[in-house]
């Protein structure tokens, strides 16, 4: 065994996996619990970095405390001479991106569904008082059988470490997905993330971003003053009710957006349910492939209720009504026994 490839005398790297503006990522197999991990090793100029070290552990601990089904999980953060590096759970499968330059764009049916869960991670990390601040397909993994996990919290922060007025010239995020507020320098928030994932969404569904430009600045002014073409100028049979709900999204201010992303993913998850419907019944995109719901699905909730009336005893319960007669009679005739009783002992003065 090369010892190149063993970390902490742990973790025996396999194969690259890919990289990033800061890390390469492999496959790798923890030799003390005998599975396959994921371990992101920061790249050598950032590893001899202690500040950058430092902030790297800051967000490692803060990734490692998010448990969700949808969500990467960390499972550890280590140092091996000048190699930092960070332990993940490895997910069989491609990210985002890639199946995107694969098929070109996904049909509502099939971007609905990973939309959702997507929202389901990163809306559990805003409950925890954490924001991502760099989603983008890049980090949405889906496997095989179609479960998404968002990766990457690296360069999420808690909230509670957040002022309102933060302005930092450190602008977080890739440009292409980064929101309004990102893009001037401002300090991130859930409704940032929100912008993001509705950059992800219009992606998937046409094929192309809402903003293309040749340089980071164009970019960023792009994100801050224009509007995105509609979705149906494309692509016409869209839902104008989706595109609705897209273009809510990218807003220009973070008040006009939905304000989580759980928020938003219940929008999508009831994204042509009939009102009228009772949430038990409610319907997920998987049951719904066009997401327009007919008359036979009207029919079809309306017929338990009909069913349930149709089975009410109307019947009177004429004992009920006889025990209550019996009862009236029985206080109407101690009315006078009572008088009687009163007069004896207390007779009229004459």
């Amino acid at each position: 065994m090369d010892d190149a490839s063993l970390l902490n005398n742990r973790y025996q790297l396999l194969e690259r996996q890919g990289s990033g503006g800061m890390a390469v990522v492999y496959r790798a197999r923890d030799l003390m619990l005998e599975r396959y991990v994921a371990i992101k090793l920061l790249r050598g100029d950032y590893s001899s970095d202690i500040a950058f070290q430092e902030r790297f552990r800051q967000e490692a601990r803060a990734a490692a405390n998010l448990s969700h089904p949808n969500i990467v999980t960390v499972h550890d953060f280590g140092l091996d001479v000048d190699k930092v590096f960070i332990v993940m759970e490895f997910v069989p499968g491609t990210d985002m991106k890639t199946m995107l330059k694969q098929r070109g764009r996904f049909s509502v049916k099939e971007a609905i569904p990973l939309m959702i869960q997507a929202c389901a991670g990163i809306g559990y990390a805003h409950r925890a008082g954490l924001v991502h601040c760099d989603v983008k397909p890049h980090n949405m993994l889906v496997t095989p059988d179609q479960r998404l996990k968002v990766t990457d919290f690296g360069i999420a922060r808690a909230l509670a470490t957040i002022q309102p007025d933060e302005h930092s010239e450190v602008v977080w995020g890739s440009p292409q997905y980064f929101a309004p507020e990102q893009a001037a320098g401002g300090a991130p928030s859930p409704a940032s993330d929100v912008y993001s994932l509705g950059v992800v969404l219009y992606e998937m569904l046409t094929g192309t971003l809402p903003f293309t430009a040749s340089s980071n600045e164009e970019l960023a002014r792009m994100h801050l003053e224009e509007d995105p073409i509609p979705i149906r100028e494309f692509l016409p049979d869209i839902p104008k009710e989706l595109e609705q709900i897209v273009m809510k999204v990218l807003s220009k201010e973070p008040s006009a957006r939905y304000r989580t992303a759980d928020q938003l993913g219940r929008v999508l998850l009831n994204f042509g349910t009939p009102k009228s419907v009772p949430p038990s019944l409610s319907l997920t995109p998987e049951a719904s492939p066009d997401y327009r719901p007919g008359p036979k699905l009207a029919k079809a909730v309306r017929a338990p209720a009909l069913r349930v009336r149709e089975d009410i005893d109307l019947g009177i319960d004429w004992v009920a009504v006889l025990l209550g007669l019996l009862a009236m009679i029985a206080l109407g005739g101690l009315i006078p026994f009572w008088m009687w009783i009163y007069f004896v002992y207390n007779p009229p003065l004459r």
